[in-house]
């Protein structure tokens, strides 16, 4: 599997996870202007963040190495 699907796989079960970061964007945007909703947008955009710092450290970590070989019979 190539190196971007498996990212957007990853980001996605991330996404579903923590799904929290753009419902408080998209509530940020959607309401009408008001100061007091400043928290949601702040909130929404660091969650948001950290979700897709997860998902490449997670695509990072499960790169394919050619160099490991599997072995062929396991009982």
């Amino acid at each position: 599997m190539s190196t971007f699907k498996r990212y957007l796989i990853i980001q996605a079960m991330v996404f579903v996870c923590g799904i929290v970061g753009p419902i408080f964007l998209i509530i940020f945007f959607a309401a009408p202007t008001d100061p007091q909703m400043k928290w949601a947008y702040w909130a929404g955009l660091f969650i948001t963040y950290i979700d897709v710092m997860i998902a490449i450290g997670i695509t990072a970590s499960t790169r394919e190495n050619s160099n490991i070989q599997v072995p062929q019979k396991v009982r």
